[in-house]
């Protein structure tokens, strides 16, 4: 390696390009930092980006790193990280050259102690409290007999055997079962998602809705149970139309799902105890109705039929109750034939009245009126169909003038649109022609502009580029070393050769030519 001068003091320090120091760099840290276990508050998450890794940071109260899950470890972690959420991460240190920055990537992820956990609970459920997703308010009753159930839990474990056994056991009804994942990525989404679907569902639909669901999963850790105390769940449970049992882990175990949902169950049997009845009870409920009912109709008939005889005995008899109907009767009978007669008179005398006033000169009189009064009308009404058809007649008239002027009116308008058109062809001819005149000057000064920056118009003027035995350009001697094979490429082609230590090529080497694009080989010593 030779020396570089700055100015007049000499140096022996080595030179280092910027990518060789940025990786003398990575595989020093990458190699000092193999396996560490950091503990930090997380900063900057939003979720996992577009491509599925997650890019955030963690931090302390005096100093931050950068972090990076790959997508498929995150795709592996117990629980989904949040912002604000204290974590022990394990993982390696390594550094991204492209910004000069280090940053670890995360192999494995877990809170810093069950507290953490529960500190991010309780300051949950303070928010959803204040918004009121917990307000008794909300709450809904069970329906007393539901005909159908929705259950939200795994369809492999033996929760889902339970409660449909418990069921079956009490009160056999229809059963509809929606799988979902209870733990690990993406359980928290489908569990909301199932319920926001149960309540999309439309009454009597060809999916019948359920009259009340029941969200199920076993015991296990608090990390175990984490899907159920996620924002997106809660929500649902609190929206949720169709009223919801929440049964989640043992009876020691509470997520927030639970304080959201109508009422919880201590246990996944328990919620099926709640949701339906024993049927061996209501049949005995019903068949002691049944016997109070039958005795209470037959005391009751009893009691009415004495009512309706002592009623009866208290009535008068049937004599007695048409004895003056019938004096009434027997006196309108008997002035029956005299007010007909005296009505016949009446009329009789009321239709000569009548008649005395109706003679033939009047009738005559009558009928002369009404015929001038009608010819009078006919005489208007022949007079209103003159003019009507006279009207008629000069509407046809003009009509028929316009008629026999449009021909000639549509050949004028012809000639014109066929005069505009020749026009507009002829300006878009010239417009194409001027436009493709433009285009080759353009593509020609360009390739000017090409010819004179290619480096082979200097390679004309007598200069020549030197290649190593990698086809790369060498701008340097000090990266060439005697023995090497080298290309010198001409104007006209490549010329082979080998370095010395005086720079000069022994004399007994054999030239070949290098043809353009071919990379050099080792030329022969002998």
């Amino acid at each position: 390696m030779s020396n570089v001068f700055d100015g007049d003091s000499p140096t022996n320090l080595a030179e280092y390009s910027v990518s060789e120091l940025s990786g003398s760099i990575k595989r020093t840290v990458e190699t000092a930092f193999d396996q560490v276990r950091v503990r930090g508050e997380i900063s900057g998450y939003r979720g996992p980006h577009s491509s599925g890794h997650a890019y955030f940071s963690l931090k302390d109260d005096r100093a931050r790193i950068d972090a990076v899950i790959w997508k498929g470890t995150f795709s592996r972690l117990k629980f989904r990280p949040e912002e604000g959420m204290e974590v022990i991460a394990t993982g390696k240190v390594t550094t991204f050259p492209g910004s000069s920055k280090y940053q670890i990537v995360i192999e494995t992820l877990e809170p810093a102690g069950a507290g953490a956990l529960m500190a991010l609970i309780e300051e949950r459920k303070r928010r959803l409290g204040a918004e009121g997703l917990f307000d008794p308010s909300r709450k809904k009753r069970l329906p007393f007999m539901p005909r159908v159930i929705g259950v939200v839990t795994s369809p492999t474990g033996a929760v889902i055997r339970d409660i449909l056994h418990r069921i079956s056991d009490r009160f056999p009804v229809h059963v509809i079962v929606w799988p979902v994942k209870v733990q690990g990525e993406g359980s928290g989404e489908e569990v909301a998602n199932a319920i926001n679907g149960f309540n999309a569902l439309e009454p009597g639909g060809e999916i019948p809705r359920p009259d009340v669901l029941i969200v199920a999963r076993g015991g296990g850790s608090l990390e175990d149970l984490w899907s159920f105390n996620d924002e997106i769940v809660v929500r649902a449970a609190a929206d949720s139309r169709v009223p919801l049992i929440s049964a989640v882990g043992h009876e020691t175990d509470w997520t927030l799902i639970d304080y959201a949902a109508d009422i919880r169950a201590p246990t996944p049997t328990g919620a099926a105890e709640m949701a339906v009845p024993v049927k061996a009870e209501l049949e005995a409920q019903v068949a002691g109705l049944t016997a109070r009912l039958q005795g209470c109709m037959s005391r009751q008939m009893d009691q009415r039929r004495q009512s309706v005889r002592a009623l009866m005995r208290a009535l008068p008899s049937l004599d007695q109750l048409l004895a003056l109907p019938r004096r009434r009767f027997d006196e309108a009978a008997a002035g029956l034939g005299r007010g007909l007669e005296l009505n016949t008179i009446n009329k009789r005398r009321g239709f000569e009245r009548v008649a005395s006033h109706l003679r033939p000169d009047v009738l005559s009189n009558r009928i002369t009126e009404r015929r001038q009064l009608l010819n009078e009308r006919m005489a208007r009404a022949e007079r209103t169909v003159e003019r009507l058809l006279d009207r008629s007649k000069s509407r046809i008239e003009r009509a028929e003038a316009i008629l026999a002027s449009l021909p000639a009116r549509l050949k004028t308008q012809t000639d014109r649109g066929r005069e505009r058109l020749g026009n507009l062809s002829r300006h878009a001819d010239t417009a194409i022609r001027h436009q493709l005149t433009r285009a080759r000057a353009e593509l020609t000064a360009q390739d000017r502009v090409l010819q004179s920056l290619s480096y082979k118009n200097v390679l004309k003027r007598g200069y020549a580029v030197i290649r190593d035995e990698d086809n790369r350009p060498v701008s340097q001697a000090s990266a060439l070393s005697a023995g090497m094979g080298i290309a010198i490429e001409f104007a006209d082609g490549r010329v082979g050769a080998m370095t010395t230590e005086g720079g000069a090529a022994p004399s007994g080497a054999r030239r070949r030519s290098v043809k353009a694009g071919e990379p050099p080989k080792q030329g022969s010593l002998f």
